[in-house]
């Protein structure tokens, strides 16, 4: 499916060991990526931590460059941040909330975004007002093109993908929805970047934010954010020398660019990872990493849905959903299966779809999450089948 996967296993030492099958929660690093963050810790117990910075200057700036490339920005419009989590706090610290706004998100939203977004809306007197899903189970366009022009909305803010489910929102038509009424369009892209192909100007966001760990394949401890050139918005939250300068002894005068929402203080290593693993995600072409991944969700939905006592939970339009698997088997828990395969040599992970307290359609506490990427193949989900069928008697 335009890459070779062959040599893509052979570039990720983790394949052998493992099934792996939770990329939705951490990714196996390609060995360009390690390399790229072991030999900078390396160098900085050398010679120093800032002197290796230094060193890497190049390469650190390279970073905003390789990141733009990949979601079809500027380099000027991207900043790093220490995780996905602290990038969207930074952004959404930044609209201009005040009493009597509103602020639209959706059903799927992840469970911490939805208690950012009601901690910020209490604080001034705004309201978080819930925009539901239409019967696929994506944010229902229609009712928010009638929410947005009831008037007062602020600020959009929704995911792109859910952590725990296979669906994809729309979020083309978000945007254009937001554009067309100069509403600022906040997008959560943490399980969608490296895992289908995002275009920020296509999308129609002011800003967007992603981890490394996840489908592109990063560290741990990196994330991005982009912010478009020109967004009006207020100050971040907080400042620095990195992200401010003085212009007197009592003022001081931020950055224009998105690293306003930087701090000095990173990990260099990890910024140098994160890009390379976005030149790594490009040079294999993200339509085609999309597809192999959409394919290989429904195949592993198929196969699993077909188990007697296993019920799939995912929603999404058929053909639409992304590598994200949820599934539950009749009569034991989703840890209970997790650990289980975990001593089969498969790795899964548990939604605790609980936390997602505006989503209500009758969903167990917890449900097993196996979540797919271009890496894997039909042979390691047949294994992933075959151990839930043992397990279940079939």
């Amino acid at each position: 499916m335009g890459f070779d996967v062959a040599g893509v296993r052979a570039e990720t030492a983790g394949v052998d060991e493992r099934v792996h099958l939770n990329n939705a929660g951490a990714a196996l690093m390609p060995d360009q990526v390690v390399e790229e963050v072991v030999g900078h810790l390396r160098l900085e117990a050398r010679v120093g931590g800032y002197e290796a910075a230094e060193m890497a200057e190049a390469r650190v700036e390279g970073f905003y460059t390789s990141v733009a490339r990949l979601l079809g920005a500027r380099p000027e419009e991207v900043a790093f941040a220490e995780s996905a989590t602290r990038a969207w706090e930074l952004a959404l610290g930044s609209v201009p909330l005040g009493a009597g706004d509103r602020v639209l998100t959706t059903v799927s939203e992840y469970s911490s975004n939805g208690m950012g977004l009601v901690k910020a809306a209490r604080a001034v007197g705004a309201r978080v007002e819930v925009v539901p899903d239409d019967a696929d189970g994506v944010v229902d366009v229609g009712a928010l093109e009638r929410a947005l022009d009831a008037g007062g909305v602020v600020l959009v803010a929704l995911n792109h993908m859910p952590t725990h489910n296979g669906l994809v929102n729309p979020v083309e038509r978000v945007g254009r929805l937001c554009r067309a009424r100069g509403v600022l369009f906040l997008l959560d892209a943490c399980q969608s970047v490296g895992q289908v192909d995002v275009d920020v100007d296509r999308v129609g966001c002011d800003f967007l934010t992603a981890t490394g760990r996840k489908f592109l394949r990063g560290p741990r401890g990196t994330g991005l954010l982009y912010a478009r050139a020109g967004v009006r918005v207020g100050e971040p939250a907080v400042v620095d020398v990195s992200s401010a300068e003085w212009v007197g002894a009592q003022s001081y005068r931020v950055r224009e660019d998105a690293r306003r929402f930087e701090s000095f203080e990173r990990s260099v290593a990890g910024q140098l990872g994160l890009a390379v693993a976005a030149d790594y995600a490009y040079a294999l072409g993200m339509e085609a990493v999309g597809e192999r991944v959409a394919w290989l969700g429904e195949v592993l939905r198929e196969r699993l849905g077909v188990l007697p006592g296993v019920r799939v939970w995912d929603r999404g339009r058929v053909g639409e959903r992304s590598g994200i698997v949820t599934f539950s088997v009749q009569g034991v828990g989703a840890e209970w299966v997790r650990a289980s395969l975990a001593r089969a040599g498969v790795n899964v992970s548990v939604a605790r779809v609980h936390n997602q307290v505006w989503e209500h359609r009758g969903l167990p506490e917890e449900v097993v999450r196996a979540s797919v990427h271009y890496y894997n193949t039909e042979e390691e989900l047949a294994v992933l089948v075959g151990a839930v069928a043992e397990r279940v008697g079939v």
